[in-house]
Parts: structure tokens; C-alpha cells; sequence
């Protein structure tokens, strides 16, 4: 199961495409070493995770700190396979919003 690379986001649940493609495409990427980034709308940050295994499968949960429109922002989240190359997770804003999310691979 790997998790690494750059995934392109396509769907959210909270916030729809004209915003979270707003300044660059969508992204969430995963390095080797359960670090990683993302970046949607006025929202980026840098990860901090590990794969946790669960009886329906492996999960890559991390927490994340960054800004949201240039104030500090910092939450968790948690990304797992869907499909081959289809990622479905979730973002979580500490004490505030939360959105699902779908990302596929980047070629």
C-alpha cells in the first residue's frame, strides 16, 4: 500500500473546485519518511504522519500546521487508498471546519 507521491485533489466536501483550485491545482504529497504537504485555495501546510493499520486497511493519518489565508493554521487528517489510484481523506481544522476529500495520483 503506498501512499508516497503527489495526489492531485478533484472533489471536496466542504469547499467546491472554483475555490480549491483557486491559486494552484490541488495537491496533497506524501514523501517516504510520512512527511509531506498539501495546498488548496488559501489553505497549505506541512504534514507529520505514519500508516496505522486498521482491520479495513491501512490509513496515512498525520497532523498538519500552516496558514489559512496568512493566519497560522494547524489540524489533522488522514488519507487512505479508495481505489488503485484514488485516494479518499479528510482534513480537520483544529476547532473549526472539516472537509472529505477525493485525489487521484499525478501522472
Amino acid at each position: 500500500m503506498d501512499f508516497t507521491g503527489t495526489w492531485h485533489i478533484y472533489e471536496m466536501e466542504a469547499w467546491d473546485e472554483d475555490y480549491f483550485n483557486m491559486e494552484v491545482q490541488a495537491y496533497i504529497t506524501i514523501e517516504p519518511n510520512n512527511h509531506g504537504c498539501f495546498q488548496f485555495g488559501l489553505v497549505s501546510g506541512d504534514m507529520d504522519g505514519r500508516i496505522v493499520d486498521y482491520a479495513e486497511g491501512k490509513r496515512f493519518e498525520f497532523t498538519w500546521e500552516g496558514n489559512d489565508e496568512c493566519d497560522p493554521a494547524f489540524g489533522s487528517g488522514w488519507v487512505r487508498l479508495k481505489e488503485k489510484d484514488t485516494l479518499e481523506g479528510e482534513f480537520r481544522f483544529h476547532m473549526g471546519d472539516s472537509s472529505t476529500f477525493l485525489a487521484r495520483r499525478a501522472k
